[in-house]
C-alpha cells in the first residue's frame, strides 16, 4: 500500500471527509465562548478550541470505530469503514487516536489550570461515549455532553470559572445533540435492531418525529431563556426565529420517515448551530 493509500484511510477513518460532525462539535464551543465573553474572545484560545475540536472529533471517530468494528460489517452504511474492512488494524487505529489526543492536549497546555483539568473529563467522554451504545437506552443524550463539553472548556479559558449560565447551555446542546442524532439513527434503525444496539431511534419507538421535535424545542426555549438572562437583543432572537425554520422544515423530512430524508436533515443540523451562533456574534457586534 502506498503512502497516498494510507493516508486516505487515515482521512476516511478520522472522518475528515465528513466535516459535519466536527461542525456540530464547533458551534456549541463558539456559543459558549461569544456568551462567556460577550462577544470578545481572546483569538489565540478561539484558535485552540477551534484546533482541538478538528483533532478530538477525529479521535472520536478512530475511537468509535475500535468499538464498533465488529457491529459495523453487518450495517450496509459501515461495512466498508477502514477498520472494519481490515485496511487498518485495531493496534493501529488505537495509537492514530492516541496521537491525535495528545495533539489536543498540548493545545490545552497554552490555558489555565481549570481548563486542563476539564480536558481530562473531555477526553474520558469521547472515549466513553461509543462504548454507551451497549447499555444506555438514549446514548445520543451522553453524545450530547461530550459534543457540548467545550462550552464549559470555554468559558473556564476566558474566566477561570464555569458559571451556571454555562451549564444550561450544555443541557440545550444534550437535547440538540438527541434530536440530531435520533434523525441520525433512524437511518441504521433496521440494522441497529438486528445486531442490538441501542439507539433514541429504538427507544422512542413510534414516538420518535415526536420526540424530536419536542427536544428541538426544548434546545431553543432553553437558549433563549439564557439569551433573556444575558439581556440578549432582536438579533440573537432573530437568529432563533430562523432556527425554528429550520427546525419546521426539518419536521417536513422526518416526518414519513425515508432514510435519505432523515439523514439530510441530520446534516442539515450544520445550519441550525450556525445561525444560532451567527444570531449571537451579530448581537454582540452590532
Amino acid at each position: 500500500m502506498t503512502l497516498k493509500e494510507r493516508l486516505n484511510l487515515y482521512e476516511r477513518l478520522m472522518r475528515l471527509d465528513k466535516p459535519i460532525g466536527s461542525l456540530l462539535l464547533l458551534w456549541p464551543t463558539l456559543w459558549g465562548i461569544w456568551f462567556a465573553t460577550s462577544g470578545h474572545p481572546n483569538w489565540l484560545i478561539v484558535w485552540i478550541f477551534a484546533l482541538g475540536v478538528v483533532l478530538m472529533r477525529s479521535a472520536g471517530c478512530v475511537i468509535n470505530d475500535y468499538a464498533d468494528s465488529d457491529f459495523d460489517k453487518h450495517v450496509e452504511r459501515t461495512k466498508n469503514r477502514p477498520i472494519t474492512a481490515g485496511h487498518i488494524s485495531k493496534k493501529e487505529a488505537l495509537l492514530l487516536a492516541g496521537g491525535l489526543s495528545l495533539l489536543a492536549f498540548l493545545l490545552v497546555l497554552q490555558l489555565n489550570r481549570l481548563t486542563i483539568q476539564l480536558s481530562f473529563v473531555a477526553l474520558f467522554l469521547a472515549a466513553s461515549y461509543p462504548f454507551t451504545k451497549r447499555f444506555f437506552a438514549i446514548p445520543q443524550a451522553y453524545l450530547g455532553i461530550a459534543f457540548g463539553f467545550g462550552i464549559p472548556m470555554g468559558f473556564a479559558a476566558h474566566l477561570g470559572m464555569v458559571p451556571p449560565i454555562a451549564w444550561w447551555l450544555l443541557l440545550a446542546n444534550i437535547f440538540w445533540a438527541v434530536a440530531y442524532d435520533t434523525e441520525y439513527a433512524m437511518v441504521d434503525r433496521e440494522d441497529d435492531l438486528k445486531i442490538g444496539i441501542k439507539t433514541s431511534a429504538i427507544t422512542f419507538g413510534r414516538f420518535d418525529v415526536l420526540a424530536i421535535m419536542l427536544c428541538y424545542a426544548a434546545t431553543l426555549g432553553i437558549l433563549a431563556w439564557v439569551g433573556w438572562k444575558v439581556h440578549r437583543g432582536a438579533w440573537y432572537y432573530g437568529g432563533l426565529a430562523v432556527s425554528a425554520g429550520i427546525v419546521l422544515y426539518h419536521y417536513t423530512l422526518i416526518r414519513t420517515r425515508e432514510r435519505q430524508a432523515c439523514f439530510k436533515a441530520f446534516l442539515h443540523n450544520n445550519w441550525l448551530g450556525g445561525v444560532v451562533f451567527a444570531g449571537l456574534a451579530l448581537d454582540y457586534w452590532l
